[in-house]
């Protein structure tokens, strides 16, 4: 059984080992490391190690310009958001570690904590978020059992979806954006990934709902 003892081990002996990895640098992505990232000061946060897998190659953001989102000036594009979106995780959140130009393939559940492969690493997750396109080919191993037809995009687009409960797929698993269901704007894919994130750190406050707000 992997218990918390085993992940301090194994984390001292690997550094690449996470209480949550987000798959995917997207608006969903971002915006749910955004939110735990800047949770780092609440006592159930502090020793908690997040990471994020950037891989924004494929994202539908990179060609999307936008004019109607809320504090957004208009004919911003998606590749500027894209670029801006990293640079304030790591200049607000530096404990957040941002891996480069690596693309996953495999997740294995150990009952407990998951194996992540990507083309170049590997790297063991408590919990996951995958927050990737919805597209049908769509090809990480062991994800591939949760796939459905989207229920919210037009047929002929032949986009997919994973089965999930309010973003949770199964113990372990969280979907974020328009893979878990959600229709392709930007701010409920951006929505999606916080609400993901304040579920996570409501499990870490020992199911006590949390939330983060700075004020003036």
């Amino acid at each position: 059984m992997y218990n918390n003892s085993t992940f301090a081990i194994l984390t001292k002996k690997n550094k690449m080992n996470f209480d949550v990895l987000i798959i995917g640098g997207g608006a969903a992505g971002m915006s749910c490391a955004l939110v735990l990232g800047s949770a780092k000061n609440k006592a159930f946060v502090t020793d908690k190690k997040i990471g994020v897998i950037m891989h924004q190659k494929a994202s539908a953001l990179a060609n999307g310009l936008f004019n109607n989102v809320l504090g957004l000036k208009a004919g911003t594009t998606g590749k500027e958001i894209l670029e801006s979106g990293k640079k304030q995780l790591a200049e607000s959140y530096p404990h957040v570690t941002q891996i480069e130009k690596e693309k996953v393939t495999k997740v294995e559940d150990k009952k407990g904590y998951f194996i992540i492969t990507t083309n170049k690493n590997t790297y063991e997750a408590k919990t996951i978020v995958v927050a990737v396109g919805p597209s049908n080919l769509f090809a990480i191993e062991g994800l591939k059992q949760y796939i459905e037809p989207h229920g919210k995009l037009p047929i002929k687009k032949e986009r997919i979806q994973l089965k999930n409960i309010e973003h949770k797929v199964t113990d372990g698993i969280y979907v974020a954006g328009v893979l878990a269901g959600w229709r392709s704007q930007f701010a409920i894919a951006a929505g999606s990934g916080a609400h993901i994130a304040t579920d996570i750190l409501t499990d870490w406050n020992d199911g006590n709902p949390a939330m983060v707000h700075d004020s003036i």
